[in-house]
């Protein structure tokens, strides 16, 4: 056990620096070298908890998917279904949180790689398909609570993602905050009107 918890930790360790040599450098530009040099150990330390640059890439990824899911820390399944809780995830959705979870440069680099990678594909639908599926669960117990008639929960669920998904591709060239704000308001308030709800949102 305790071997297992110092082999996890160094794992987790070298992934953070990997993170922080490629956000900089580039994904494509980013070696188990680099990476040694910047912790200040030998290239084999690296490799003897990553044998290839794609095992560390793969855990990389997975690590970064799974941050993607603290957006919805706190919402477990069984808690009470409240307007309160449903308007903080369609909050958090359409906020910056996402982008303090994962530099988008390397985000969409490691994204790149699904056209050719099958296995970072499947990391990736499975993310989605989590995400889709945490929104439907929600909005099907507030259907329950009678806080929403949502026809179609799935549908809406994944209404709401292509709006997230959307927003965030077409905002992440946007070098202006102001523009920035005001349309994320705007796709927000669009998910308002999917889930029946009010408290328009404006740019603040």
């Amino acid at each position: 056990m305790g071997r297992k918890s110092i082999r996890e930790t160094r794992r987790l360790e070298i992934i953070k620096v990997f993170y922080r040599v490629a956000k900089k450098e580039g994904l494509e530009n980013t070696s188990i070298a680099k990476i040694a040099t910047v912790m200040g150990v030998n290239p084999s330390l690296i490799i003897h908890y990553f044998q290839t640059k794609d095992e560390l890439t793969y855990a990389l990824i997975d690590y970064t998917l799974e941050r993607y899911l603290t957006v919805y820390r706190g919402e477990k399944d069984g808690t009470p279904a409240t307007l309160e809780n449903l308007k903080g995830v369609i909050d958090d959705l359409f906020s910056r949180k996402w982008n303090r979870l994962f530099d988008d440069g390397l985000f969409y680099s490691s994204y790149a790689l699904t056209f050719r990678e099958p296995k970072i594909r499947q990391m990736y639908r499975n993310l989605t398909n989590t995400l889709r599926i945490r929104l439907t669960d929600l909005i099907e117990r507030c259907n329950a609570a009678r806080i929403l008639r949502i026809d179609h929960p799935k549908l809406t669920a994944d209404l709401i993602f292509a709006l997230v998904d959307g927003a965030y591709f077409y905002l992440s060239v946007s070098v202006d905050k102001k523009h920035f704000d005001e349309r994320i308001t705007d796709y927000k308030n669009e998910a308002y009107r999917l889930l029946g709800i009010g408290g328009k949102m404006h740019a603040g």
